[in-house]
């Protein structure tokens, strides 16, 4: 048996064609047809074919032959988990490629001529790991937040390819980390990434913080509110900056770069509105600028327009300045609420008293014009004589007589000058006031109400004669008119008449109850202002009428009089004060009455309770001028201001 089966070998292998026992070939092995090659699990095999045009392929087991794949030396073979696009070929003899539908052939062939991106940064991995591409940028690749580019020298000859590094190495041991929200761009490659459709972008991140190896996260859907996770490990590469859509992608970082990130964002925010608040007030400025040029540009020609009315000269701010040496410090004579006042010396030898307007004054082109033009068409002996003015730019000064003894206040309220005032000129003084403002209110072609008269707008000539001045807040009245109303309260605290400081009601009356303020201060030799008593909480008008009530009216003459005085003049000074402090207008009288009564016997009515008459807590009695001086209740806050 043994010799039969070794006799019908050789006849075997000689008509039986064998097939090849393993799954590769040697140098000096040949593979002819129709040997079959198998490969070791028997999911593909190679043989030749007696095809029309030959071909040697790697083929399914047991399939239709189909067309090859694209490389037939690929070693990715089928079942491996990659797909890859086949087609099908005419007949298992002829494998060119083609397109059927049912039986009839609609194309023999197909070929990729060129593969163009949408844009520049849609070619893959442009711009390396951690690298976005931006097409609106130049240049178009940045690093990401906290990256910076692995090789510049490469970077700056616009080769992306090394990508980006991180400014500052991540230790997941010992950092505290953060995420830094990216907005707005194409996720990264996510063939380096874990998928989660269930979970919340919350428990995404909680995934990734406590994940060491996981370098970013972000939803997988955008819509709505956000759905899903992916979670990358690794680099991440072909970002895209997307313009008006895109998705936010949380990239680790170290914490502390994230409060530099915050910082800088406040430094540009805090920048920002610091250049859009100066570039405001720049133009509030430049606005404010050209409106006063303008407005200036129309009050001088206003001015010019009426110089050939007003019979006074203008002089040039040359003149001024030489006069009054530069307007230096030994020239300056008082300081008011308008401007100061300077004492001058014209070339002709001619003293004068400048008052310069300051340009914070409250007092206006308006009240400038009013002022000149008034005292300008005003002659009497008791109201100061005005000799010019000057406008030159932002200037404005009127030029006055100047009046060597200054003002009255500079007198009265001084506790050694006011010596040099007996009782003979105290009364001179207030019976020039009164016969002044008769003249304002009754004798001029316009009937003048001044709403300012008070001690420091009495000037003092040689004589010590009076001369009223500052007419700057005064109010002109034609025909039968003598009173009138404003929101524009102006004057000065302690001498306004009740109904004028209350509700803007001014009259001759208002001047009639300033001038009795006045009267009490020339007899008492004390301000109305910060008048006080230790004995009660009165003002100066309340201490007036105690004193008159109790007939002992004496005791407010100023001590520094001495026996000087006339007794039935002081008395009937102070009752005339008193009548002309009534709280009601009508029951005032008119300076034409007050100068009737200051010059005769005559007997006076009774006066009633002054206007202003009132107690004051003395524990809350504070300095309106912030001196340690108690407040009048008379002292009274300027309301609203209207155009004149």
């Amino acid at each position: 048996m043994v010799n039969l089966s070794l006799f019908l070998f050789p006849f075997v292998f000689l008509f039986f064609p064998p097939s090849l026992a393993v799954d590769f070939l040697t140098p000096s092995q040949n593979l002819t047809n129709p040997a079959t090659f198998v490969s070791e699990k028997g999911f593909s095999e190679q043989t030749p074919r007696n095809f029309t045009n030959p071909f040697f392929g790697i083929w399914h087991n047991n399939l239709i032959p189909i067309r090859r794949i694209d490389y037939p030396t690929d070693p990715l073979l089928p079942r491996n988990g990659i797909h890859r696009r086949l087609s099908a070929g005419k007949t298992p003899d002829d494998l060119e490629p083609a397109m059927w539908k049912g039986s009839k052939e609609l194309m023999r062939s197909e070929a990729l001529l060129q593969s163009v991106p949408g844009d520049y940064c849609d070619t893959y991995g442009l711009c390396g790991a951690f690298g976005s591409c931006d097409i609106e940028q130049m240049p178009a690749c940045q690093c990401l937040k906290g990256f910076h580019p692995k090789v510049q020298e490469k970077w700056n000859l616009m080769d992306y390819t090394d990508g980006c590094v991180r400014n500052r190495p991540l230790n997941c041991s010992t950092d505290i980390i953060g995420f830094a929200k990216l907005p707005g761009l194409k996720l990264p490659d996510m063939n380096m990434s874990w998928v989660n459709e269930s979970i919340s972008l919350s428990e995404c991140r909680d995934k990734c913080s406590r994940n060491c190896s996981c370098v970013a996260f972000a939803n997988i859907v955008a819509s709505g509110s956000g759905s899903g996770c992916a979670i990358w490990v690794g680099d991440l590469v072909d970002i895209k900056v997307v313009r008006g859509g895109g998705q936010d992608l949380y990239i680790r970082m170290l914490a502390s770069e994230l409060e530099t990130t915050k910082k800088k964002s406040l430094v540009v925010v805090g920048i920002i509105v610091v250049a859009a608040v100066v570039v405001v007030a720049g133009l509030v400025l430049v606005g404010f600028y050209i409106r006063r040029r303008r407005r200036r540009s129309h009050d001088s020609k206003d001015l010019e327009v009426q110089e050939q009315d007003l019979e006074l000269p203008l002089l040039d701010l040359l003149t001024i300045s030489t006069a009054t040496d530069n307007f230096s410090a030994s020239n300056k004579l008082g300081e008011g609420g308008f401007g100061a006042v300077f004492r001058g010396r014209l070339t002709t030898g001619q003293e004068i008293a400048v008052k310069r307007l300051a340009s914070y004054s409250r007092q206006g082109m308006d009240e400038f014009k009013n002022e000149v033009i008034l005292i300008a068409k005003l002659q009497h002996r008791n109201l100061v004589k005005l000799l010019g003015c000057c406008i030159q730019g932002e200037e404005k000064m009127l030029i006055y007589e100047y009046m060597p003894n200054k003002s009255l206040d500079f007198f009265i309220f001084d506790p050694v000058r006011r010596k040099l005032l007996d009782w003979s000129e105290r009364f001179n003084i207030i019976c020039g006031v009164a016969r002044g403002l008769l003249y304002l209110h009754q004798d001029s072609r316009l009937r003048i109400i001044h709403r300012d008269l008070k001690a420091s707008n009495v000037l003092l000539d040689v004589d010590m004669n009076p001369k009223i001045s500052d007419f700057g807040m005064a109010k002109t009245f034609g025909g039968d008119q003598t009173e009138g109303n404003t929101r524009r309260v102006v004057g000065t605290y302690g001498y306004m008449a009740p109904e004028y400081a209350i509700d803007g009601q001014f009259s001759v009356k208002s001047d009639v109850f300033s001038f009795g303020i006045l009267l009490l201060e020339i007899i008492c030799g004390e301000k109305n202002r910060g008048f006080y008593r230790p004995n009660h909480a009165l003002n100066l008008i309340g201490h007036a009428w105690k004193l008159w009530n109790e007939g002992k009216p004496l005791e407010l003459i100023d001590a520094t009089i001495g026996d000087s005085y006339s007794l039935s003049e002081v008395v009937r000074c102070i009752h005339v004060s008193l009548l002309c402090l009534q709280q009601q207008p009508e029951d005032r009288p008119t300076m034409s009455n007050v100068v009737l009564m200051l010059s005769s016997e005559s007997v006076l009515a009774q006066p009633k309770q002054p206007g202003f008459y009132m107690e004051r807590d003395s524990l809350k009695a504070d300095s309106i001028s912030g001196k340690n001086e108690c407040s009048t209740t008379n002292e009274l806050t300027i309301s609203l201001m209207e155009a004149r």
